[in-house]
């Protein structure tokens, strides 16, 4: 229970913490945000890490200049694509087995909603969940038990990793230190995690749709 408040707390209050994290350790703040970021990406076990609002957090940071902003997005970037990469490779190891329910630290129901996410939208699935939390982190492995080859994987993985990095992180750029968003911070970190689970609960209600449509038809 302790973990779990101080993530809430960490994600809430991103810029109080990002704020320490620069003034305790200086250039390794780059280390510990290609670090989270790598995390959040390359493991389905560490879809709770802060991936939208930290890029945002940083940004914001970049425009006070406590952060370079092209290395945060160079170095954020290849945490991005790195992280989807073994995420790929893990779900390629374990193969079919994963939706089996066996394997304890997977949660069965993310892997299918993510499953039908992919189903529908294909290959841009690794493109598209980079912008949703908990499919972004479930996307690649998904990708790697099934069919896509790495060669095609990769393609919308770098396509998918820089677009997520540069977008967060110019949003933070550019509208972070405004007085209005710096004074509500919090609320503007809770508005881009709300936001960011729009698009999956209508990928939801519209599937609860057609399936109840089907059942009238049968």
């Amino acid at each position: 229970m302790e973990v779990i408040k101080f993530l809430i707390d960490f994600v809430l209050h991103m810029d109080v913490y990002l704020n320490d994290i620069i003034a305790n350790y200086g250039v390794w703040t780059y280390g510990i945000l290609f670090f989270i970021i790598f995390l959040e990406t390359g493991f389905v076990i560490t879809p709770f890490l802060p991936g939208d609002s930290l890029l945002f957090a940083a940004g914001t940071f970049a425009a006070l200049g406590s952060l370079n902003p092209i290395y945060l997005f160079l170095l954020l970037s290849v945490a991005a694509v790195i992280g989807d990469t073994v995420n790929y490779s893990i779900g390629h190891y374990i193969g079919p087995k994963a939706f089996s329910g066996e394997i304890k630290f997977l949660k069965k129901d993310h892997l299918d909603k993510t499953q039908e996410f992919y189903d529908k939208h294909g290959g841009k699935t690794i493109i598209l969940a980079r912008f949703i939390p908990i499919i972004r982190t479930f996307a690649p492995f998904v990708a790697g038990i099934g069919t896509m080859k790495y060669s095609k994987f990769i393609l919308y993985n770098v396509v998918g990793g820089i677009s997520w990095v540069a977008i967060f992180i110019s949003l933070g750029y550019f509208f972070g230190n405004i007085p209005v968003v710096a004074k509500n911070f919090e609320l503007v970190i809770f508005a881009i995690i709300f936001i960011s689970f729009i698009p999956p609960v209508l990928e939801f209600i519209k599937a609860r749709k057609e399936m109840k449509e089907n059942k009238a038809e049968v």
